[in-house]
């Protein structure tokens, strides 16, 4: 049985099925909209109120007993629509409250994609309407402050779990309201459960740790989708609990557990087209709230370089990610955000303040079968005449696909030792010994450093 099939068949009958009209959308539009102006200030003040729910659900069954010709099947699923529509999100609610499901994307108000395990699949599910979808969209970003109307057609935002929300509609849209929603978990992963999962090795995760209590900057890479914001939440459980933690974020997402911790968001423009809070402007901002630690979300503009300056101005143990494809590609993006900062510098003073800034990078990918991997954690050493020498770690080495495409493997240490070992020394940690692999597996890393760039890569000084 397909994907989509299972999902309808476990959630009982959707709204309408794929291709078919809803053919209780009027029925419900009416109700809902007597609702709305009967008890719209009631609802916008207490609709998490147990009592108003319950009212409002009575309400919902008075109106279909005045609606002829529907049976107690239909009349209970209309109803539980309804409340859907009122207190939730339509038909998302059901998709919202699988903990399975980690993304859900609504192309248009007939059709409704999820991800699940790392897979896409359709499901039968789909709103009445474009108006249906349009309400559903203007509530979510309403909650935290954001509009979304013909002046303003895209926003970024998030629901009252975390979960991340995106929505853009006409005239940006030829294909309709189109909304994607990442679900964050209330309890993410934590670096044990990464394990479990084999996201990385128990090895690789005792040597993060360390990094991390030893203060070096790290910077996480990776596509959309990969999990590099679930392993900055994770890898931030390691952070000492007497730091002084600043998070910085277009829509905030991290839940740090420690109990100093200061969360900064990013705004929008409002209607004029003034008010914008940047990133940048945050990152600035930080510097003057005496941190220890700052932490971006994700480093996408001309915020790279007053990230790269705290860094080296003592704000050591800093974190953040970005979108890259390898180590080499989020060095070169960082260079080309400095640049987007808007300062003539030449490219070996920027390529200098990287090299001094950052000490390691974790690539994480989406492999085939849908599982995400750190498939390379990798040191950023010296400056090599124009070029930023890297040495790799750890990799992720592929023992076997099997037929059902499932990727069989490991993070394996390359056998090469890191040049930051005296900061863990001046922090008083230890590193047990073998940790870093043996000298017979120091050639499959060095060969694993050439495999990248084309030459560019360098491990311990020595040009591969």
């Amino acid at each position: 049985m397909e994907l989509h099939e299972r999902l309808s068949d476990s959630n009982g009958p959707g709204p309408a099925r794929a291709g078919v009209r809803d053919p209780f959308a009027e029925i419900k539009n009416r109700i809902h909209l007597r609702l709305i102006s009967e008890l719209g200030p009631e609802l916008a003040d207490v609709a998490d109120r147990a009592e108003v729910r319950s009212r409002v659900s009575a309400q919902i069954v008075v109106e279909l007993q005045q609606e002829p010709g529907l049976s107690r099947a239909d009349r209970d699923q209309i109803a539980r629509d309804i409340a859907d529509d009122v207190f939730g999100y339509g038909p998302l609610e059901r998709l919202l409250s699988d903990r399975t499901i980690s993304e859900v994307m609504v192309n248009g108000h007939d059709q409704i994609w999820i991800e699940r395990d790392g897979l896409l699949a359709k499901t039968e599910l789909q709103f009445a309407d474009e108006a249906q979808l349009r309400r559903i969209i203007t509530k979510m970003v309403g909650q935290v402050g954001r509009r979304i109307d013909e002046s303003s057609p895209l926003v970024d935002a998030r629901l009252p779990d975390g979960s991340r929300v995106n929505a853009i509609i006409p005239p940006l849209s030829l294909s309709g309201p189109l909304l994607t929603v990442r679900r964050f978990d209330q309890e993410r992963f934590d670096l044990a459960e990464l394990i479990r999962i084999d996201t990385l090795s128990q090895d690789s995760a005792d040597f993060l740790c360390a990094c991390i209590q030893g203060d070096l900057n790290i910077l996480i890479s990776g596509g959309t989708g990969t999990g590099k914001t679930t392993m900055l939440n994770a890898l931030s459980a390691a952070v000492p609990g007497g730091d002084r933690i600043v998070t910085i974020e277009d829509a905030a997402e991290l839940q740090l557990k420690q109990e100093h911790v200061v969360r900064l968001e990013s705004r929008p423009k409002n209607i004029e087209g003034e008010g914008e809070i940047s990133i940048r402007d945050l990152v600035r901002n930080a510097l003057r709230m005496r941190p220890d630690r700052i932490i971006v979300g994700e480093v996408r503009g001309a915020e790279a370089l007053d990230m790269l300056q705290a860094m080296n101005t003592g704000h050591e143990g800093s974190l953040s990610t970005i979108h890259a494809n390898s180590a080499r590609d989020a060095l070169n993006r960082l260079e080309t955000m400095v640049l987007m900062a808007g300062f003539e510098l030449p490219v070996r003073a920027i390529r200098h303040h990287v090299s001094s800034a950052l000490d390691l990078i974790l690539q994480i990918e989406r492999l085939d079968d849908g599982t995400r991997h750190i498939t390379l954690i990798t040191e950023v050493q010296r400056m090599e005449g124009d070029t930023i020498t890297l040495q790799n770690l750890f990799e992720f080495h592929v023992d076997e696909v099997t037929p059902e495409r499932k990727v069989i493997g490991s993070l394996r240490p390359t056998g090469l030792r890191p040049t930051f070992l005296p900061k863990f020394e001046r922090h008083g940690l230890t590193l047990p010994e073998g940790l870093f692999g043996t000298p017979e597996t120091a050639m499959f890393g060095a060969q694993g450093a050439a495999g990248y760039g084309e030459g560019e890569w360098a491990s311990g000084g020595v040009r591969q």
